[in-house]
């Protein structure tokens, strides 16, 4: 049966990142993607102006439709708007057969409005992160996971023990938001194994939707019954191609290049 996948995220206007994103990874990764929508935001390349949370009552019934009908293999979330918001993605997917979870713990955009209401990260903490195979936090979101500044490798990796004890088994700690200026380097704590992953840095402003991208591709491979390594390094090649062929879109944080992998940006 074709691979089915889920995101349970926000829906940007702009196009560039939430279920846009998450849609567009999972039909270049040939999975057929499917989406649970939480909030509906009016948003562009500049700014998150406006952000509407999706009815309680709407979000289960779109789960549930969902879980009559198809053969979900792995699902990930993206904004999750609050607390009551969270509570009911996670009393569904207690009882769905959705294969691994995948969160990327979305709380900031990148022209640094606040994504989610204050009560909400504690809620992903002790509810929605022991569920999860896998987080992908970028450093500022660690930090907040984590309880305590991240300024080196160091901190990093003590970061994503702290986090990992939530209950989740694989940490990715993005470096993107590091001081590095020549590299771009990942921290990977996969169950009591852990690598690096290093990049050379992309001098760009076209990186709105990089981790909901980077995070819908492990999803995607995960679906198509991939190795965690496996997606991850996927992932990476991924995000790191859509990056390095932008498009020009826009005049703020631009949108990355969802199918800059195919062989014509790669002559």
């Amino acid at each position: 049966m074709f691979p089915q996948a889920v995101t349970i995220a926000g829906s940007d206007s702009g196009g560039g990142a939430g279920i846009q994103a998450d849609i567009k990874t999972f039909q270049e990764r040939r999975v057929f993607g499917m989406s649970a929508i939480t909030a509906i935001t009016a948003q562009n390349t500049q700014a998150v102006e406006a952000i509407h949370p999706v009815p309680i009552d709407i979000l289960a019934a779109q789960l549930d439709a969902l879980n009559t009908d198809f053969a979900i293999k792995a699902v990930k979330t993206g904004m999750l708007v609050d607390e009551a918001h969270i509570a009911t993605v996670v009393s569904k997917l207690k009882y769905f057969d959705w294969g691994p979870l995948i969160v990327d713990p979305v709380m900031i955009a990148k022209g640094g409005a606040p994504l989610v209401s204050e009560g909400a990260i504690t809620t992903i903490r002790q509810a929605l992160l022991p569920l999860a195979s896998i987080v992908t936090p970028n450093i500022p979101e660690a930090e907040v996971l984590a309880e305590m500044p991240i300024e080196s490798a160091t901190h990093m990796e003590k970061a994503a023990k702290k986090i990992q004890k939530l209950g989740v088994k694989t940490v990715i700690m993005k470096g993107d938001h590091s001081e590095d200026k020549q590299e771009s380097r990942d921290y990977v704590l996969d169950g009591e194994t852990s690598f690096w992953l290093t990049t050379k840095r992309i001098d760009t402003k076209q990186t709105h939707g990089t981790g909901c991208t980077f995070s819908a591709c492990i999803t995607a491979e995960l679906a198509k019954g991939a190795s965690t390594e496996y997606a991850i390094r996927t992932a990476k090649t991924f995000i790191t191609s859509a990056i390095s062929h932008p498009l020009g879109i826009g005049h703020g944080h631009g949108p990355t290049n969802h199918w800059a992998h195919r062989k014509e940006f790669q002559q």
